[in-house]
């Protein structure tokens, strides 16, 4: 759409002014490649640039074959070349000793502003992704028969893999699989989308259960309130191996360049694996020393540690492709060697079969993909012992206790799939991952120049070099919310930033349509503009005397599907006493309509159905 390029023009002209540099061929050369090949130059082929970019400052020199697609003048690239220089030799291409963290800053403002729009991928695209997952498969079963071959190499991979297991997580597992023994998990279900298509409160009124999952979930302890409600079972169909529900895998909004495929599970999985997902993270949590090395709910250690890597270069900052569809499953068993119970209770609530568009139902060999709630704590916790692997590999001698706890003090983090580790050992902690089948992206892992980027945040020489992203088309209208809460919410960000031009062009395109944009703290009710300046105030609260302006509030609509009866005591029993350890703020308990938060969450419940603007009334602040 021509907004993008309307907003790009004005934010190469803020970066221009923070660097002093002249960008008028910039923006003619980027204008003429818009209007051959469309927005796909600033959604697709701009942030391929920062890419080799981004290389570029790791390997301290430009080169050719990092710039594909773009004409250079002598050492650097023509686009962007008045940047260029202020951080790269114009003739050899190498890393000034000194360069412009602003320049480097505006690069990357510009090249990756729009590679996170919100667009639908082509349906070429979509089947490539559908492909690729099937080719990814394929790769985990290759490399599984590498890893569990009889062969010495194999052997001792697994023994010194068990060993770190056992020296880490051994306390974690015994306490897991005491409460899988004694019954005491609490399941639960999410406002997500199921592969049966059960929304809302029907996902609390069951309609079918695998008979391998009653030894480890036995239905009249995790279905019922009590044993005296037995007979409302009575409907329930038990499902044999063969018969269970595959899981639907589907690709949502990622990029324009590729989708990301995710696996929807069924109800009576998701509700088994939340609840073993909520007691890991209970004692997780509750361990200091877990809790510095492993997580997936904050993300402000990596952050803290990249910042440092990049400061002093004593850091790596790992990231993996396909992370969560390459853990196999023979993978999380071998994890689980020596705990039979635990071992059971994760198998139970595992699918083994997916729906794949143009593919049909395929067995998987994976463990499990996004869509799993215990997707994420089983490849945090292998990505933490095969990279240790790798350290006392490097080491060349077995790790202590005492090693992995000085390492876990802010050495080491895993977050998902991004991944620190100590520059001196990363040679060999990405020899180890790539034999466990995993594969690290080239493009997104450094170590050795002054850049880091990590959950989200990018460094350079300690410096915050992050930059602000549009996620969608700006609002035609205010009946559109979403992108009326992400245009507010790019005003502000753009704001904040410095980009005072850029956040001035999104604004006044707000006012064009009729919205109140009053100015406001981060903590208003209303959405409006934030400012250094202070909140507006247009009149006074006559009983409370706190300033009030006149703004817009979104007002979301829960849809209607009461539960009653039996089912509506189990579902007060099972969140009424146990809130949710993975949710830490407060305004998410009210999406999920959970019963502490919302009172009518037996009348309405699951994602919103629809949302709306009212203006109204309310504190800036």
């Amino acid at each position: 759409m021509k907004s993008l390029m309307l907003i790009l023009r004005e934010a190469l002209y803020d970066v221009g002014r923070w660097c002093d540099t002249s960008v008028t061929r910039d923006l003619e050369y980027i204008s003429r490649r818009v209007e051959d090949e469309g927005d796909s130059f600033l959604t697709i082929t701009l942030p391929a640039y920062c890419q080799g970019f981004e290389r570029a400052l790791d390997n301290g020199q430009v080169t050719h074959d990092l710039f594909k697609g773009f004409s250079f003048t002598s050492g650097l690239p023509k686009l962007f070349s008045g940047f260029l220089e202020l951080v790269f030799d114009r003739v050899t291409g190498r890393l000034l000793d000194e360069p412009n963290l602003h320049a480097i800053w505006a690069v990357r403002q510009i090249t990756l502003m729009f590679g996170k729009v919100a667009r639908p991928c082509t349906p070429e695209r979509e089947l490539s992704a559908f492909k690729a997952y099937i080719e990814c498969e394929k790769e985990v079963k290759e490399s599984d028969e590498v890893l569990f071959s009889a062969t010495a190499e194999a052997e001792r991979r697994r023994n010194q893999f068990r060993r770190i297991r056992t020296l880490l997580y051994s306390d974690l597992f015994y306490k897991v699989q005491c409460e899988v023994r004694d019954l005491t998990l609490v399941p639960v279900h999410g406002p997500g989308a199921t592969a049966d298509r059960k929304l809302g409160n029907a996902k609390w009124i069951p309609t079918e259960w695998p008979v391998r999952a009653e030894a480890a979930f036995p239905i009249a302890d995790y279905l019922i309130p009590s044993h005296r409600h037995f007979d409302e079972l009575d409907a329930v169909n038990f499902l044999e191996p063969e018969d269970e529900r595959p899981v639907r895998v589907v690709a949502v909004p990622k990029t324009l360049k590729t989708p990301r495929i995710i696996a929807i599970e069924p109800t009576c999985m998701q509700y088994m694996q939340q609840g073993l997902m909520r007691c890991f993270v209970k004692h997780i949590e509750a361990n200091h020393f877990l809790r510095a090395l492993i997580g997936w709910s904050s993300s402000e250690a990596n952050h803290r540690l990249a910042r440092e890597g990049s400061e002093n270069g004593s850091l790596a900052t790992l990231d993996l492709k396909e992370a969560s569809d390459r853990v196999s499953n023979q993978q999380v068993q071998l994890l689980l060697d020596g705990y039979p119970l635990l071992a059971e209770a994760v198998d139970a609530c595992r699918s083994s079969k997916a729906d794949v568009l143009g593919h049909g139902v395929i067995p998987l060999t994976k463990f499990a993909s996004m869509g799993s709630a215990l997707t994420f704590p089983m490849e945090a916790i292998i990505f933490s012992i095969v990279s240790l692997m790798g350290i006392e590999n490097a080491l060349n001698r077995h790790l202590t206790l005492g090693d992995i706890k000085s390492l876990s003090g802010g050495r080491m983090r895993v977050y998902g799939d991004d991944i620190i580790v100590p520059s001196y050992a990363v040679e060999s902690v990405v020899e180890e991952l790539e034999a466990f089948g995993f594969r690290v992206n080239q493009n997104k892992s450094f170590w050795n120049g002054k850049f880091r980027e990590s959950c989200g945040k990018d460094y350079y020489s300690g410096i915050d070099v992050s930059t602000v992203k549009c996620r969608a088309d700006l609002p035609t209208h205010r009946q559109d919310v979403s992108a009326l809460l992400s245009a507010f919410s790019f005003r502000n960000q753009l704001y904040l930033a410095g980009m005072w031009k850029t956040a001035e062009f999104v604004g006044n395109h707000l006012k064009s349509l009729g919205i109140p944009t009053p100015r406001v703290a981060p903590t208003s009710a209303v959405l409006g503009f934030f400012s250094f300046l202070g909140f507006d105030t247009e009149k006074e609260d006559p009983d409370l005397h706190r300033p009030l302006v006149r703004g817009v509030q979104v007002k979301y609509t829960f849809p209607v599907n009461p539960v009653d009866g039996v089912w509506a005591l189990h579902k007060v029993f099972s969140l009424a006493d146990h809130p949710d350890p993975c949710l830490d703020r407060v305004d998410q308990l009210d999406l999920l309509g959970l019963p502490d938060r919302d009172a009518e969450h037996l009348l309405r419940s699951g994602r919103p159905s629809s949302a709306r603007t009212k203006t109204r009334w309310a504190s800036p602040v």
